[in-house]
């Protein structure tokens, strides 16, 4: 299922089989919260632009449509046209994002929903039957994200109540994924270490959650408030007792600097909604540092975003032409640069595992910092 293909040091490049398809990592899963990437860009469009995962929100999607509507018309991958794999994220992440909207109890999370108020009762048995009906090749276990710079005996109780969570998650997959109606038998369920920026109750944590031999593990809880270097410090502290030969998963993270970090630490795949929001922003990547389009000086520059980029944008549009269409308000600006951040994003990955396979991933990385530093 999972075969590391090369390494140096601790960065490694693998593949990971299942039953939707190859993924090489390592990879950055493109972020479509409610089954589409926000910039008018669809599923025919992600294929050209390397995107190998598409990632998706339970929580977002069982508020609407809803997952038994999904289940019912064939699953999330017929629903959204896409048929490589999806990872769902199990809801947990809302129990830290809506926290003026929801109470943490033993045998879940109750919410208000932000779309119409109504009361909504997930916990891990649900969060898993949520992602059973939609059917995604790989389904995040419920967990609570801790603010990062919580209190200790907080996050402490939090980490002991997410590792009983993560057991329940389990037995209830193994239950799904043996019924007869259920889409996808072939679900798989990673597992989230939490733990804030404390070292030993990550570490703490990790040893008992890979006790559970899970096909995969993510760092969750981080780029939530706390530094850079304390986001690096806790993958450092925490990377040596989650399973070698399973993949890692860093859960919203994050910048190009952010990935390179990762990947020398150890890290598999990665996700973020910056290249998309950013891009709605005219704000896009280049290897010399991220420009922002709004800028007077591109008002007349006949140059694409970044020459020698094969994404759709660059291939036929100018900065002056994609900065008029968002000064403008029309959508097509913001399709252009979210097109081309993610084709960005994902090419840096196919980068990043040449060079892990090549040996030369330190010069690369040190290399790419260099230019990217610059700034508009």
């Amino acid at each position: 299922m999972y075969k590391i293909i090369a390494t140096e040091g601790k960065a490694k490049s693998a593949e990971f089989k299942t039953v939707h398809g190859t993924v090489q990592t390592p990879v950055f899963m493109n972020v479509g919260t409610v089954a589409a990437i926000k910039g008018a860009v669809s599923t025919e469009d992600l294929q050209g632009l390397k995107t190998q995962i598409e990632l998706s929100n339970t929580y977002h999607l069982h508020v609407r449509p809803g997952d038994k509507l999904i289940k019912e018309v064939g699953g999330l991958h017929k629903f959204m046209n896409w048929d490589k794999p999806i990872l769902t994220d199990s809801g947990g992440f809302q129990v830290f994002s809506l926290s003026s909207l929801r109470k943490i109890k033993e045998e879940g999370v109750t919410f208000n929903s932000h779309v119409d108020g109504r009361k909504i009762f997930m916990g891990p048995e649900e969060s898993m039957q949520i992602q059973s009906n939609l059917g995604s090749t790989i389904a995040m276990a419920f967990d609570e994200c801790a603010p990062a710079l919580a209190d200790r005996k907080y996050v402490q109780a939090s980490v002991e109540r997410t590792t009983r969570w993560l057991k329940r998650c389990k037995i209830e997959m193994d239950r799904l994924n043996s019924l007869d109606d259920t889409i996808n038998k072939n679900q798989l369920l990673f597992g989230i270490n939490q733990g804030a920026i404390y070292g030993d109750i990550r570490i703490e944590h990790a040893k008992a959650i890979s006790e559970l031999d899970l096909p995969g593990y993510a760092i969750g809880g981080l780029a939530v408030g706390e530094s850079h270097e304390q986001m690096y410090e806790t993958i450092d502290a925490v990377i040596d007792y989650l399973p070698k030969e399973k993949p890692v998963y860093l859960m919203g993270v994050g910048t190009p600097a952010n990935i390179l970090e990762g990947v020398e630490r150890g890290i598999d795949f990665f996700d973020c909604v910056y290249p998309s929001r950013n891009g709605r922003h005219g704000h896009v990547y280049t290897n010399n540092g991220k420009l922002n389009l709004f800028n007077a000086k591109y008002e007349k520059d006949m140059i694409p975003i970044e020459e020698g980029c094969g994404c759709p944008a660059c291939r036929k549009y100018t900065r002056a032409y994609i900065r008029h269409l968002l000064k403008a308000k029309e959508m097509l600006g913001m399709r252009l640069c979210v097109m081309h951040n993610l084709y960005f994003y994902n090419t840096m990955m196919e980068e990043i595992r040449d060079a892990i396979r090549n040996g030369n991933f330190k010069t690369y990385k040190a290399n790419k910092l260099e230019k990217m530093n610059a700034q508009d």
